[in-house]
């Protein structure tokens, strides 16, 4: 599976209500240092919800065309998530990845079965 098909999936799962940061989109598919080529990837996504994935302090991030920032942000209100000065408030709203995450690439790509993930990546809880 190559990465792109990975973080579409991925950003799939993400439920109504909730979303997750580029970085933790990243570290889900196994590739925990790559949350820019996530966004490139939402760059095409057309057939996921990728209004679902926000930066790491849950903003929008910037657009060429602020038409995208704004429909990101009125997709996300009508599905129940608040904002606070601009930003998704995470502490209530990030999605923690549900029952797995990917597993870690192997050298001819990635690993489509699921693999356990009690917390996520980097939670100190």
């Amino acid at each position: 599976m190559t990465f792109k098909t990975a973080v579409l999936r991925l950003v799939a799962r993400i439920p109504r209500g909730r979303v997750a940061t580029y970085g933790q989109v990243a570290a889900l598919v196994g590739r925990p240092r790559s949350a820019r080529a996530v966004g490139q990837v939402m760059r095409d996504a057309d057939r996921v919800p990728w209004h679902r994935v926000v930066n790491s302090q849950g903003g929008i991030s910037r657009r060429p065309r602020v038409s995208g920032m704004v429909t990101q942000r009125i997709r996300l209100e009508q599905e129940g998530v608040k904002f606070r000065r601009g930003r998704v408030v995470l502490g209530r709203f990030r999605w923690h990845g549900g029952r797995g995450r990917l597993a870690r690439p192997r050298r001819g790509g990635f690993v489509p079965e699921l693999v356990s993930n009690d917390r996520m990546l980097g939670d100190s809880r």
